[in-house]
């Protein structure tokens, strides 16, 4: 389905995830972001390059793999993406959510 984001007209699931990564833009994930009840900071956009960067790598996202990156910790990563942190960066990112989130 098709909604309105920012101007940006972009397809979505019923989910709210964005289908088509090649429509996402910052402009975009700021909105995203604040629907979300986030609002956007390097260190945000540090983990969503990472997220973008594996999921375009075709690397499987997972909290583990989060942990193990490098990027960022378990707990910054909660507190930047409270209530379901893969879930949220993810949506975010413009990309699927993750098959290993509920």
């Amino acid at each position: 389905m098709e909604k309105v984001i920012n101007g940006t007209a972009v397809q979505v699931n019923d989910q709210g995830y964005l289908t088509d990564l090649n429509e996402w833009n910052k402009d975009v994930s700021i909105e995203i972001a604040k629907e979300e009840g986030i609002t956007m900071t390097d260190e945000h956009w540090e983990v969503i390059a990472y997220l973008q960067d594996q999921y375009r790598n075709n690397v499987p996202l997972s909290i583990r793999g989060i942990k193990k990156s490098g990027v960022i910790n378990i707990k910054d990563f909660y507190r930047l993406f409270p209530g379901g942190p893969l879930k949220k960066a993810s949506k975010i990112a413009g990309i699927p959510k993750p098959v290993s989130c509920i």
